[in-house]
């Protein structure tokens, strides 16, 4: 089954590779005449110009996302799925360890209405929570961006300081270290407690974890996605809590186990069992 699974997949991939040519072939015959609709082939990398973008090779990038332009990425971050990072009137810079969460939206200002040329730099362990829009700012190490939170052109936001979610943070305003800020526009709410200057930092090694899990999935090839398929059905509909009760013990294969500190709530509810 495997096999021809496999086989019936190349067919397939190729039927559409010709279909395509065919089509591309029919509207160079019909000339100017022809209603003209690209057929769309997504590139999560792409050039502008003489511009492209560098990511280091242990940074994971998702499938739907598009880095474009002058943007660098450094090693162990993560840009989710559905990001936009586009660096083509200036540069983006992102440090280690940092995650871009789905949907955000990161840019440049070429210049503002103070004639500033503002690039986007985002330091070492930062976190952008989903659906986050920086544009011309700077985000320090271990700083942390809510979800929905828009920073605009000139913000500063200092190592160990947060933007709450939603926040709409103003042109040049800078948000000092161990402060909350938030609203519309935002404004200081209160210091920051340890525990949630702890959880900025756990939030990003939580989420370099988590991008090692993605990375490995969207790199495995077609027999290995149909043995697992294999294996979790096998394995479905099996209740652990009742199979315990009747003294029924199955081992977990290893190829469905994460690695540590991806499900922490797990292995503490197991080690308090």
């Amino acid at each position: 089954m495997g096999t021809l699974g496999k086989a019936v997949y190349t067919v397939g991939f190729w039927i559409r590779e010709t279909g395509q040519a065919l089509d591309r072939l029919g509207c160079r015959l019909q000339g100017n005449n022809y209603f003209h609709e690209q057929l769309s082939r997504h590139r999560t990398l792409m050039n502008v110009f003489d511009k492209a973008p560098a990511v280091d090779k242990d940074t994971f990038v998702a499938p739907s996302a598009s880095i474009t332009g002058d943007v660098q990425v450094g090693r162990a971050s993560s840009i989710w799925y559905g990001c936009v990072l586009r660096g083509d009137v200036n540069s983006i810079s992102i440090g280690s360890r940092t995650n871009i969460q789905d949907n955000s939206l990161v840019h440049v200002a070429k210049s503002n209405l103070s004639g500033k040329v503002l690039p986007t730099i985002i330091g070492d362990n930062v976190t952008v929570g989903h659906s986050a829009v920086l544009h011309g700012c700077t985000v320090e190490d271990e700083a942390f961006v809510g979800m929905g939170a828009t920073l605009l052109d000139g913000v500063v936001v200092e190592k160990h300081a947060m933007v709450a979610a939603g926040a709409l943070v103003r042109q040049n305003t800078r948000i000092p270290s161990g402060e909350i800020w938030g609203g519309n526009p935002a404004k200081f709410l209160r210091k920051l407690t340890d525990e949630e200057l702890a959880f900025i930092s756990q939030s990003a090694t939580n989420y370099a974890n988590l991008a090692q899990v993605h990375a490995a999935e969207n790199a495995k090839g077609f027999e290995e996605i149909e043995f697992e398929k294999v294996l979790r059905k096998k394995f479905a509909h099996r209740d652990e809590d009742y199979e315990s009760l009747i003294g029924v013990v199955r081992e977990v294969p290893p190829e469905l186990i994460l690695p540590d500190n991806v499900l922490p709530d797990k292995e503490r509810k197991s080690s308090e069992k």
